[in-house]
């Protein structure tokens, strides 16, 4: 894929409309690469000048203030800060709701203020503006889908319609879940939790948000997040339902759809 980054757009001289940032489970997780390769996907299509930081993209820092050490979040972020106004980046969208909820909530007290969009929000963006279009008839259909609030996209950042509304666009049914928009539960990801074991308990949260997504009896689970997108694939792996559900991202389930 031809995806250019700052440092060789700015060597041109020029300037783009969006920065995506990518983020740590987007450019290293393999599955997450996928989601991160079908949004680029889509902002190609779209015609929009985009550019990503590449390697000069350090983690925002989420991981490492959740799990309590102050001292290198801010030292992550005053990096991140300085290589962002250097450039002079304006506009930020990220698939990621940790980087999405740090880069927009978190950076302003450090210095960074950026207009801060989750891929959602920008996608529904695109399709009111009609720059990306569904084809009639597309592979989802009729098929059931299920939406997964992401703790960071939802409660911490009141981010529901968004989401529902680009996957209204896909004429498929959306079920939702008993528990779901500001009563959605956690996959179990959050908070640093996605790095170590968890403590002992009866069973994993991912198993039971994962059992409660698979008894609406939805063939797709959606997702907006690549955290989630690996918990809730470890539960349908868990409840050895792989062949009858899938569990994909909002940007994948467009990608396949324009």
């Amino acid at each position: 894929m031809d995806v250019p980054s700052m440092a060789e757009m700015t060597a041109r001289g020029e300037t783009p409309e969006i920065l995506f940032w990518v983020g740590c489970a987007g450019s290293f997780d393999q599955r997450a690469q996928k989601i991160t390769r079908a949004f680029a996907a889509i902002l190609t299509k779209a015609e929009i000048k985009y550019a990503i930081l590449g390697k000069e993209e350090l983690c925002t820092g989420d991981p490492v203030r959740r799990a309590g050490n102050e001292f290198l979040f801010q030292m992550m972020a005053y990096q991140n800060i300085q290589i962002l106004n250097n450039y002079g980046i304006k506009k930020i969208v990220t698939a990621c709701p940790h980087c999405f909820n740090t880069l927009k909530n978190e950076y302003p007290e450090l210095g960074g203020n950026y207009e801060v969009i989750h891929h959602t929000t920008f996608l529904q963006q695109l399709i009111d503006s009609g720059k990306i279009r569904m084809k009639e008839g597309g592979q989802f259909k009729g098929r059931k889908i299920t939406f997964h609030d992401s703790c960071y996209l939802g409660r911490a950042n009141d981010i529901y319609e968004a989401p529902r509304k680009v996957l209204e666009v896909l004429d498929a049914e959306l079920v939702e879940m008993k528990n779901c928009r500001s009563k959605g539960l956690c996959c179990g990801a959050g908070g640093a939790q996605m790095f170590k074991e968890e403590e002992k308990g009866t069973t994993r949260v991912n198993f039971v948000r994962s059992d409660e997504a698979i008894g609406t009896g939805a063939s797709v689970i959606a997702a907006s997040c690549p955290f989630c997108n690996t918990m809730l694939t470890d539960g349908v792996k868990n409840a050895e339902k792989e062949d009858k559900v899938q569990v994909l991202d909002i940007a994948e389930l467009i990608a396949a759809s324009i």
